[in-house]
């Protein structure tokens, strides 16, 4: 029998991308949302919290190697870096490749979201047992305004601003993740779409302006995300992610990426002038 399946993510209330879905993997509700894994014909295996997509196979590199190395090479010795949320483990994964990094904590809310990926997307949680980790079931926001422990990176690898993922969009929690870096310390966040979300990309970065002495977006491109260009929030204590940057140690390093590269990483934070205009006064790129 041909099966015609496919999987619509519908965005705001105008917009759809269609994948087509060779197999159902997993299929379940948490108490916090509907968790979904699905193989897809053109881009691997594919994770959806509440119908968006997270992750696929194909792309999911260009997220996760641009949320983290980014920030661990801006900072001159990361050590101790914090995860939040990043259920799929993907951002752990690229955390734990830096071998100066000592320990990666990262805290998730939703168990059915790791235990799926787990099961059935390898590729990004393959390392989620690694002797440098630290898994932590719980509330990130609880987890910053209650643990003592000091880190250098924290990357808040969050869903949009709905659901469980809202309160990580506040100023309050932000002030929290100030007070837990070190004084050097460097906060990365999933920081949407330009074209379709500059409205909470403005109200993100009021936040962050208000906590952080410099802010900055940084972009990046992927096939699965509405838009296909997508942000990041760079907010720092002390360090440029440009002028900060030295490119040595990303050679020094000798890792293998799959998307960034040195020229890379300060183009990123080369805006488009309608990015530029639209968060006037918000950001330090210049």
């Amino acid at each position: 029998m041909h099966s015609d399946l496919w999987v619509e993510e519908k965005f705001q209330d105008f917009l759809g991308l269609k994948f087509k879905v060779e197999k159902v993997l997993f299929s379940g509700k948490s108490e916090f949302q509907t968790v979904d894994v699905v193989e897809t014909k053109g881009h691997g295996k594919m994770l959806l919290n509440d119908g968006l997509i997270m992750v696929t196979e194909r792309d999911e590199f260009a997220y996760h190697d641009m949320i983290t190395h980014v920030p661990l090479f801006v900072h001159p010795a990361p050590k101790n870096v914090l995860v939040i949320g990043g259920g799929d483990g993907g951002t752990a994964r690229e955390v734990l490749r830096h071998k100066g990094v000592e320990k990666c904590t990262m805290v998730e809310i939703d168990a059915m979201v790791v235990d799926a990926c787990r099961q059935h997307i390898p590729q990004t949680s393959k390392d989620l047992d690694h002797e440098k980790m630290q898994l932590i079931i719980g509330d990130g926001v609880e987890f910053v305004k209650q643990t003592t422990e000091k880190f250098d990176v924290i990357i808040v690898d969050s869903t949009d601003p709905i659901g469980p993922a809202q309160p990580l969009f506040g100023e309050a929690f932000y002030q929290d993740v100030f007070n837990c870096l070190t004084d050097d310390g460097i906060v990365v966040s999933q920081g949407e779409s330009s074209w379709y979300a500059m409205d909470i990309q403005q109200s993100l970065l009021t936040v962050l302006n208000a906590v952080f002495p410099q802010n900055y977006l940084y972009s990046f491109s992927n096939l699965t995300y509405p838009g296909g260009l997508w942000s990041f929030t760079f907010a720092s204590k002390q360090y440029h992610p440009v002028n900060d940057f030295d490119e040595q140690r990303v050679a020094a390093s000798g890792l293998d990426f799959q998307y960034y590269n040195q020229a890379l990483h300060s183009a990123a934070f080369a805006l488009p002038n309608f990015v530029k205009k639209g968060l006037t006064g918000l950001i330090d790129n210049s």
